[in-house]
């Protein structure tokens, strides 16, 4: 009986071993998953390689996917979140979003945001680095705690319309981006600033100035990075009022090392689109969190507050929850 009851104990061992080394399924974490969520890229994303999780923790797999990018892209949030970690691993640029039940991380990524900072869906994050484990590639993983999850279960993989590139085809995919990426940037037109004229949906320019730096990648004058400048730069005096574009309540007011003193307003939906805006660099702002304004209204004044060579006011504009070229909706 004593040999009989030490076999059991030891079967009972063995198997509470097998399960804390099991590693659960994407399915065993697919409740805790955010919505909604999207790619960490616009567009369609190529995956290069997809996701490989080893059969023991220690094992050699590939615990994340990897897509095709350009150095300097912008990365998008793959959903909504607080960021957890921004900073080196490994001598990586790494940037981690804790989604709650998940958290997905972007390497190698290069970011101003900060721990804590909120990020909603599709807000650019950062921008593609280099130093990573494949050249022109972003790295982008899913854990939920200390287990790996396939990062294309936040867009409706594992099993949906991927396209995968074989090793000989990889170089044509990167020039290929790289062509569009440039085709858009040359097609985005000079603007200039037509002193408050509202556009086709009804907005005003919250300030009367030129266009000095319009939305899209370029050399950040501070940083010394090739980065996307997620906004439209007003040239204008320290001083000029900022009128409220288009009616709507503020939704935040706050001071970021990076933007300044920053103020959210969101206009609800306007002509069937959901449209939030910010302003950055603000010397002061003259409402407060939760206030409603008319369109045209007074809300601040234009300063050079956080990372500024000069004056200037940097709108920013969200469609649907995604960052957006402003001058696409004035």
């Amino acid at each position: 009986m004593r040999a009989l009851g030490r076999h059991v104990r030891l079967a009972l061992f063995v198997l509470i071993c097998l399960c804390v080394l099991a590693i659960p399924t994407p399915a065993d974490a697919a409740s805790q998953l955010p919505t909604p969520a999207g790619w960490p890229l616009s567009g369609s994303p190529v995956v290069q390689r997809g996701f490989d999780l080893p059969t023991v923790v220690w094992g050699r797999g590939h615990r994340g996917v990897d897509l095709v990018a350009q150095p300097g892209q912008a990365i998008l949030a793959a959903a909504s979140g607080a960021v957890a970690f921004v900073g080196s691993i490994a001598g990586k640029p790494v940037i981690s979003i804790d989604h709650g039940g998940v958290r997905t991380t972007y390497e190698p990524v290069i970011s101003t945001l900060h721990v804590g900072d909120r990020v909603a869906f599709g807000q650019v994050i950062g921008v593609l680095g280099t130093g990573g484990h494949c050249r022109g590639c972003l790295h982008w993983g899913l854990r939920e705690g200390k287990n790996y999850l396939d990062p294309l279960l936040l867009v409706g993989g594992p099993g949906g319309q991927l396209r995968l590139v074989a090793e000989a085809q990889r170089e044509i995919v990167k020039r290929e981006a790289a062509a569009r990426a440039a085709a858009v940037s040359a097609s985005r037109p000079a603007i200039m600033n037509s002193g408050g004229r509202p556009g086709s949906h009804g907005f005003l320019y919250p300030v009367t100035g030129p266009v000095t730096s319009a939305f899209g990648m370029r050399m950040h004058p501070l940083l010394k990075v090739w980065k996307l400048h997620d906004g439209t730069d007003f040239g204008a005096a320290c001083g000029t009022a900022i009128h409220a574009p288009y009616a709507g309540v503020v939704r935040r007011a706050y001071f970021s090392p990076a933007y300044g003193n920053r103020l959210f307003l969101s206009h609800g939906s306007v002509d069937g689109v959901h449209v939030q805006t910010a302003f950055n660099h603000a010397s002061r702002y003259l409402v407060r969190p939760g206030q409603r304004v008319s369109r045209g209204q007074v809300i601040g004044e234009v300063g050079r507050t956080g990372l500024s060579t000069g004056c200037h006011l940097h709108l920013m504009v969200w469609l649907n929850g995604r960052l957006s070229n402003p001058m696409s909706w004035l």
